[in-house]
């Protein structure tokens, strides 16, 4: 696997793998309706190179993760492993390749507005759970949101 910096070109492909990830852990068309704006990869967030990709062997994308700001701290905005490439390392890595970015930023901490299914994983890294907070996508839906502190020693 490769982790590299996404390409223009690749903001319609990359929206895609975000959707098939998403729509793997069993959402309806509407769910999937609802919260398609915030599962795009924008060209501006690739060109601003906040948008990393996980490739395999043959070059295809497997994963993406995008990193944005939010006030002072950094944000994982978007953060997607193809359905064939799950539990295959690629989510650890990426994750890793963002906490990398965000340091690279400038940035002390780190939020996560995590789906539910992706908590889990997300408590593996090291992220702490905050509170329950608003969807970003789906009116009156809550999410658990993560705070991962990038200063401490010894942590990706």
């Amino acid at each position: 696997m490769l982790i590299r910096e996404a390409e223009p070109a690749e903001s319609e492909s990359l929206t895609a793998l975000c959707v098939r990830s998403k729509a793997h852990w069993g959402y309806d068309a509407e769910f999937m309706h609802l919260c398609a704006a915030a599962l795009t990869v924008s060209e501006a967030s690739i060109a601003a190179g906040r948008v990393l990709v996980a490739t395999d062997a043959a070059g295809r994308a497997i994963g993406t993760v995008s990193v944005a700001e939010d006030g002072d701290m950094a944000e994982l905005a978007l953060m997607f492993v193809d359905p064939p490439a799950i539990g295959s390392g690629t989510g650890r890595a990426l994750f890793e390749e963002a906490v990398t970015l965000a340091r690279r930023l400038g940035y002390r901490r780190m939020t996560i507005l995590a789906d539910p299914n992706a908590a889990p994983f997300y408590e593996r890294m090291g992220a702490r759970f905050v509170r329950n907070a608003p969807s970003d996508a789906i009116p009156g839906r809550t999410l658990p949101l993560y705070e991962y502190d990038l200063t401490a020693e010894g942590r990706s």
